[in-house]
């Protein structure tokens, strides 16, 4: 494994932990949100510096440069490699956004502190180098939102109920596949649990209720930053993925077909906004999963980018609600409520952010979800048929949202109700981003297709499952490709099918 120059990775981790107790002692909510914006440009300012030393590496495995094998350590903790190096300044990103476009009217009830806590856990779970290292802060990232649950006396027994089983599964099930004694010998149950956790963790139907009944309860922000990094597809790829036989693959993705549909169709009668949210991003989220069951380079590169610009224009997406929101209180999809004259900036950034997640030709969601329906029409047609029914129904979905929201009769208000400088700052930066990623779609969608060829190396190793309790999930056969000494592709497509997808 390569060695980055500087420990990007552990200052990116320490520096909003740190900021977390610095930020708590500072009385003045506006020197505070000053403060934890400096260190949220500084977590990102970090990973980026670690994705740019990793690829003057040539995108191979990196770690840092502290001798963890030499000082009997073991292994590194924490590395970057093809999956992460775009996911951590994506997770750094969204948190600056949301703190950029937090009013100070919502700090007591967005705490600060937590959520640079909650920052440093998810940059130390997409680091992670062992699956115990991932195993550990999925179940970690679990405690911040329980506190802001508690600390506002809201009812919590939805979330602790499935977030215990999330946890309790996870471990049974990495116990049990620690255990196994060798390169596809773990048992069946212990890849179940794992696959299960997962689920729970993704929200995939019937596991979704906790994730309605977050949006519900705790604040928009925080809820927003818990789903949106997609932890669970992480955990997926990092966790089921190298050691999962084909038919647990398939079983993950009929289940989250089955999510995404249903969840289009409840996005498309919802009455609250924040339920509507909820269930259009289950939708989207599900479709990554969706991907994986191909186990082809250009439905897994489908899954990886869609996961990118999910994330991306879905936070977009809530920060708008979550503007419209604060200025309004709970919104309320009964009746037409009729704010664009007052607030036309945001109807607009509703509309694009909207129309971005469900992939509208321009934006960087476009070529992902094109992808997969490609890959899903060879293996399976009637999956790639559902795909295209999914978005459309989303996309019918935000429309009626909008209508909802911003059309009809205008009733005037003493309040101004313009968008604010940060707000509008955080918001066309992440549409900015989205249309980037569809103008240009190249450089995104280029890595994202390496780290699906890793992803099926991993499994190439013994057959069909790989020994996935080496660092990362890999092989002895990617070890050696990776030192060099083997072919990266053997087993895989030739150069000629990447050439065709127009990667080189």
């Amino acid at each position: 494994m390569n060695t980055i120059r500087l420990p990007w990775l552990e200052m990116a981790i320490l520096a909003p932990a740190l900021g977390s107790i610095w930020v708590k002692f500072r009385r003045d909510p506006e020197v505070a949100r000053g403060h934890a914006l400096a260190i949220g440009g500084l977590s990102l300012a970090l990973t980026m510096a670690a994705w740019v030393d990793f690829k003057l590496l040539g995108g191979r495995d990196a770690s840092g440069p502290w001798p963890f094998s030499a000082l009997g350590l073991g292994a590194p903790p924490l590395a970057v490699d093809e999956l992460n190096a775009p996911l951590m300044p994506l997770g750094a990103l969204l948190y600056l956004l949301t703190i950029l476009g937090t009013l100070r009217t919502k700090f007591r009830e967005f705490s600060l502190p937590r959520t640079l806590a909650s920052e440093s856990i998810l940059l130390a779970l997409f680091a992670a180098s062992t699956s115990w290292g991932v195993a550990s802060m999925m179940a970690l990232s679990v405690a911040p939102r329980y506190l802001e649950l508690a600390s506002n006396r809201l009812p919590c027994r939805v979330y602790l109920i499935h977030m215990g089983m999330f946890i309790a599964f996870l471990v049974l099930g990495e116990l049990g596949v620690e255990r196994g004694s060798g390169p596809g010998d773990q048992p069946v149950w212990a890849i179940l649990l794992l696959t299960l956790a997962m689920l729970i963790r993704g929200g995939a139907a019937p596991f979704h209720c906790w994730m309605t009944d977050l949006f519900e309860r705790a604040t928009f922000g925080t809820a927003l930053l818990f789903v949106t990094p997609m932890t669970a597809a992480f955990g997926v790829a990092r966790l089921v993925v190298p050691v999962a036989p084909t038919w647990d693959l398939r079983m993950i993705s009929v289940l989250s077909l089955a999510t995404a549909i249903y969840a289009a169709g409840m996005a498309l009668v919802q009455r609250d906004a924040r339920r509507f949210f909820c269930y259009l991003f289950l939708s989207h989220s599900s479709l990554v999963l969706v991907g994986i069951e191909t186990a082809t380079p250009i439905g897994l590169t489908g899954s990886l980018s869609l996961w990118l610009s999910v994330s991306l224009s879905l936070t977009g997406f809530g920060l708008v609600l979550r503007c419209v929101e604060a200025r309004v209180g709970r919104i309320s999809l009964a009746e037409f409520l009729g704010l664009y004259q007052q607030i036309p900036t945001l109807a607009g950034l509703f509309l694009l952010t909207g129309l971005a997640s469900v992939g509208f030709p321009g934006t960087a969601g476009f070529i992902s979800i094109e992808m997969i329906v490609e890959a899903a029409m060879e293996t399976m047609p009637v999956v790639g048929a559902l795909v295209v029914i999914m978005t459309a129904l989303n996309g019918l979905a935000v429309i009626r949202v909008y209508f909802q929201i911003f059309a009809g009769r205008s009733d005037s208000s003493s309040i101004d109700l313009r968008i604010r400088r940060p707000e509008r700052i955080a918001v066309v930066v992440t549409s900015l981003l989205i249309f980037g990623g569809g103008l240009w779609p190249q450089w995104g969608v280029e890595g994202r297709y390496h780290a699906a060829l890793r992803l099926l190396e991993t499994r190439s190793g013994s057959g069909e499952r790989a020994d996935a309790r080496e660092p990362m999930g890999r092989s002895a056969a990617i070890r050696r490709a990776a030192d060099g000494g083997g072919d990266r592709t053997q087993g895989l497509p030739s150069a000629p099918t990447a050439t065709a997808f127009g990667f080189k």
